[in-house]
């Protein structure tokens, strides 16, 4: 084993280790080394078998194991039968002693192997890895070749003089810690393995070994400039074309082309670029752009344009860092379907696959490199190797590596020199030599704010006050004045905002408003893409997902690692439907009297020709109009006025209904078919009343001393109610908890020296209130019950006051709500009253807003309407149990059993929350197959509700979306 306190792999001899390249298409011969390895785990270097590189060596009692891949999957276990090791998930924290350069002794060994004939003898061969991660020592027939440093870069071996005719053995040993662990301290799992592809390529004698495109384009003109610079093998030149343009060139020369139409990511104009020599042809997608910053702007081909982007880490909860190629074109599209523009590589250079769909289907892309030491912040950054000499080299190589890698893709607009490595002079010498090999853009990283090697401004998690602040260039100064003036020329960016973890994030509007509020802004990166969920089962052998924790870790972030806006299955959450909506490239507003349209085009470049304009009229009979709305193009950054048609204006004038006007695709894109949705907008005409199923004359008679108003049955030693007409109702109390949300469970940026908000809702007692009956009457007015509420040990309470009231056909009921005794500073969580009625009620109807959920600061998604759900699809499957599922501003809504009878509720709107469990159950729960239903069916129906916000990660509720005690009033109606 070759010393892993290294932090280079140093391959020997030498000469066998290629010089960092393009990636590049060739009509070179390349034979796939992927599929079926032969595979041995050990639980430490010590136990690792000797002698496994020998060609001979007897490999037949080895399980297998598919290439690429994690080796710790559970998935192997289960299907391979053999014990491959486990996952482990640490955010910050390393899972070894912070002792560098040495990694411990426990230290995890997979051995593969894998045995290949060769048809034709090359004259030269390269043996090309695309990614392992982990510290790999490689043999071929034998031979050493070397070893391998830096997980998510490419290794490549020449092995002209090893590989032979016929059968061949690849041996490639990885333990899973070495030097190289200490830069690679991303927040995901530690799953070490042959992630990529494995290839064998030929290279011809006179062949391409690199090229790199620099391209320009003059916005003034509409011209662009072409310069190709290619490393033929052996010396010699090659030849450049471009059909489409008629260009025939010499490689080196520097073209100035008329006209060429931009790349950008709204219009990814990709041109096909040959260079050839007599033995090898290479074809590479090329797009003119250029990117600058100008007057603390960020500009691309001379406009300033704004990212609306996430975060996406490599995750497959099957194959762990080893992602399938279809599944990365699914998320591709599924973020354009989405409105998503740009990507930030957390946190390291990604599989090529994803750079060559991100310039086709157009998305702006900051490459990451893959550097984070963030585990030294928890010992002060002693010895942080950011700073430290000995490290200078790996920082460069890694660098090196991504640049030539990558330097062709227009998609990349920034270079990141890494995450949260601290600040020190090997990211500033990093930073210096990217700016001497690829000037043509800017530099980015977030852990050095004086930006003293930066061409942009970044941080993380930054609160709205403190962007509103910048976007005006009022931030606090630098005590550095020349180091303050040359911030202030940068443009600012949040490369990580609203963590998108459980239920929310909150606050998306107010972000996107500030973004939109000035152009140092360039808009920022959702934390993050993907949850990353890794699929196992449970200790009875129920399905699970599992997080930090399940796998026996010693130090672990629980399920920190499960926050994106998708599942790790790519199924979306409720957020990024939220997301679409305030990323929409299109804003569209109906004025107040539903005359006209007003469409604002947010694209940077585009104009609306591309789409349609339609609109649908919901009627509260449950009939349904619908036409087109004639919208001429609006340029991009502009906006118009149009017409509403007067068939839409006479079904809006026919009575109470809901007008929505939708923006669609009009033809088929490369990410979706015609007709997909870019933007919607609405206007209501439904009130309460107009909803109101009973009428609010009182039903002469109604009432007793027995409790009875109308089909209300009260208790009158509690004031609880106990019955809806013939429906048995159990557990009526007023609700001021919910079960914590992830967010609710994290400390806001801005509030680090206070407890979460879930531990100061247990504090005062909100989870285990208890009631007192204050008063009770009963006349043939109705039911008054008068009950205060409180918690153990607290002399705070609140005055619950219910008036029941008969109706024709139901019952009206008048809450007051009154906060009583000692003070109490500490939010609500909600203002509501819940209950339960028989579980056979599965059924639900309402006119609200839907289908997805929303809180005061989410649910941007949520249309009003008509909907309709079962309990079971009013769930949102969250892998770790909270709050969740609350429908907005619902007027009415109707619970059937399917046998004919039907609980329905309207008032003044409130939020809806039905499930098959109760609120206790939802907070015990740390699995998602841990909840069953127990029978009933449980109600929250909320006048108030706290907002969500981002404190998992960031800011806490935004102070408009706080819900402090007070009093309030509202009513409800009920018909059984």
């Amino acid at each position: 084993m070759i010393d892993l306190t290294a932090p280079v792999g140093e391959a020997f001899p030498p000469a066998r280790a290629r010089t960092p390249a393009a990636t590049l298409s060739s009509d070179a011969p390349v034979q796939s080394l992927d599929g079926m390895w032969r595979f041995r785990y050990s639980r430490t270097v010590a136990d690792a078998p000797d002698g496994v590189e020998a060609p001979d060596y007897d490999d037949s009692d080895w399980s297998e194991i598919p290439v690429p891949s994690s080796w710790g999957m559970p998935w192997h276990d289960r299907t391979l039968g053999a014990d491959h090791g486990a996952p482990a998930y640490t955010n910050v924290q390393y899972p070894f002693p912070v002792d560098p350069p040495f990694p411990p002794d426990a230290n995890p060994v997979g051995d593969h192997r894998l045995r290949f004939d060769v048809q034709e003898l090359l004259p030269r061969t390269e043996l090309r890895f695309a990614g392992i991660e982990g510290a790999a020592t490689v043999w071929l027939n034998g031979t050493l070749l070397g070893t391998t440093r830096g997980s998510r870069l490419p290794s490549v071996f020449d092995v002209s003089d090893v590989v032979i005719a016929g059968a061949n053995v690849l041996v490639v040993r990885i333990a899973q810690f070495s030097a190289a662990s200490y830069l690679e301290d991303q927040d995901m799992w530690w799953l070490p393995g042959i992630i990529r592809r494995v290839e064998l390529a030929s290279r011809p004698h006179g062949g391409i070994d690199d090229v790199f495109v620099h391209t320009d384009y003059d916005p003034a003109t509409g011209g662009g400039t072409l310069t190709v610079d290619a490393v033929v093998h052996g010396g010699g030149t090659a030849e450049i074309r471009l059909a489409e343009l008629g260009v025939v060139a010499p490689a080196g020369d520097t073209l100035a082309l008329d006209t060429v139409e931009p790349w950008s990511a709204e219009q990814p104009r990709l041109y096909e670029l040959t260079v050839s020599t007599p033995a090898e042809t290479v074809t590479l997608p090329i797009g003119f752009r250029t990117v600058e910053i100008r007057d603390a702007q960020f500009l691309v081909n001379g406009r300033p344009v704004l990212l609306r982007g996430v975060n996406r880490h490599e995750h497959h909860p099957d194959s762990g860092r080893a992602v399938p190629r279809d599944t990365v074109e699914q998320e591709l599209r599924l973020m354009k379907q989405h409105n998503v523009n740009a990507i930030r590589t957390s946190h390291y250079p990604p599989d090529p696959y994803l750079l060559e769909l991100a310039d086709r289907l157009g998305f702006y892309v900051i490459d990451e490199c893959d550097v984070e030491t963030h585990g030294f912040g928890l010992v002060g950054w002693r010895r942080n190797p950011s700073d430290e000499p000995e490290w200078a080299d790996a920082y460069l190589d890694r660098a090196r590596r991504m640049v030539e890698r990558d330097k062709n893709h227009p998609c990349i607009v920034m270079w990141s020199l890494g995450n949260e490595a601290g600040t020190g002079r090997n990211l500033a010498a990093m930073s210096e030599w990217i700016r001497g090999r690829d000037a043509s853009r800017p530099i980015h990283y977030e852990g050095e704010q004086d930006c003293a090697y930066l061409d942009v401004w970044s941080r993380m998690y930054a609160p709205p006050s403190d962007v509103a602040l910048i976007a005006t260039f009022d931030e606090p100064p630098l005590d550095d004045p020349d180091l303050d003036a040359r911030r202030r020329a940068m443009p600012f960016v949040l490369c990580e905002y609203a963590h998108a973890m459980g239920n929310g994030p909150g606050g998306l509007d107010e972000y996107q408003e500030l973004f939109e509020s000035s152009p140092r802004l360039m808009g920022g990166f959702i934390w993050e893409w993907l949850e990353h969920g890794i699929r196992t089962t449970d200790a009875d052998g129920r399905p699970r997902i599992g997080y930090g924790g399940d796998f026996g870790e010693v130090v672990h972030d629980g399920n920190f690692v499960i926050d994106g806006l998708v599942s790790a299955d790519r199924e979306p959450r409720p957020q990024l439907e939220d997301l679409a909506v305030v990323f929409a490239p299109v804003r569209l507003t109906i004025d107040p009297a539903g005359q006209t349209l007003t469409v604002r085009n947010r694209y940077d470049f585009t104009g609306t020709g591309s789409l349609a304009f339609a609109w649908r009229f919901e009627a509260a009979d449950g009939t349904a109009t619908e036409g087109r709305i004639e919208v001429p193009e609006v340029a991009a950054r502009a906006q118009a006025d149009a017409p509403l048609p007067q068939e839409a204006l006479a079904a809006s004038a026919g009575g109470a209904g809901v007008l929505t006007v939708s923006a669609v695709l009009a033809a088929d894109a490369d990410w979706a078919e015609a007709g997909h949705e870019v933007a919607w907008s609405q206007r209501s005409t439904v009130t309460s009343a107009s909803l109101d199923s009973t009428r609010t004359a009182p039903a002469a008679g109604a009432a007793s001393m027995t409790g009875n108003a109308g089909i209300a049955t009260v208790e009158p030693r509690t004031g609880a109610l106990v019955a809806l007409g013939d429906i048995d109702v159990a557990d009526w109390r007023l609700e001021l908890w919910r079960a914590p949300t992830d967010n609710d469970r994290g400390r806001g940026w801005e509030e680090r020296d206070e407890p979460p908000m879930s531990e100061r809702w247990t504090a005062v007692g909100l989870d285990r209130l208890v009631s007192r009956l204050v008063s009770f009457d009963a006349d043939s007015d109705g039911v008054r019950a008068v009950t205060r509420v409180s918690a153990a040990a607290h002399d705070w309470g609140v005055l619950l006051d219910c008036a029941w009231t008969g109706v024709v056909d139901g019952v009206r009921l008048d809450v007051s709500v009154m906060p009583d005794g000692g003070p109490i500073a500490v939010p609500w969580a909600r203002l509501g009253l819940s209950f339960s009625i028989p579980g056979e009620f599965g059924a639900v109807e309402w006119f609200g807003r839907g289908p997805g959920p929303g809180y005061p600061d989410t649910g941007q998604s949520a249309r009003l309407g008509w909907h309709s759900a079962t309990v079971d699809e009013l769930q949102t499957p969250h892998v770790r149990p909270q709050e969740s599922g609350a429908r907005r501003d619902v007027h009415a809504f109707r619970l059937s059993d399917g046998k004919g009878r039907a609980l329905r509720t309207g008032g003044d709107p409130f939020a809806l929350t039905v499930r098959p469990w109760s609120t206790e159950a939802l907070a015990a729960a740390t699995h998602r197959e841990e909840l069953a239903g127990d029978g009933r069916t449980h109600i929250v129906i909320d006048h108030l509700q706290h907002g969500i916000g981002t404190a998992s990660c960031g800011p806490g509720v935004l102070s408009q979306y706080v819900l402090w005690p007070g009093p309030a009033r509202f009513q409800l109606r009920f018909t059984a």
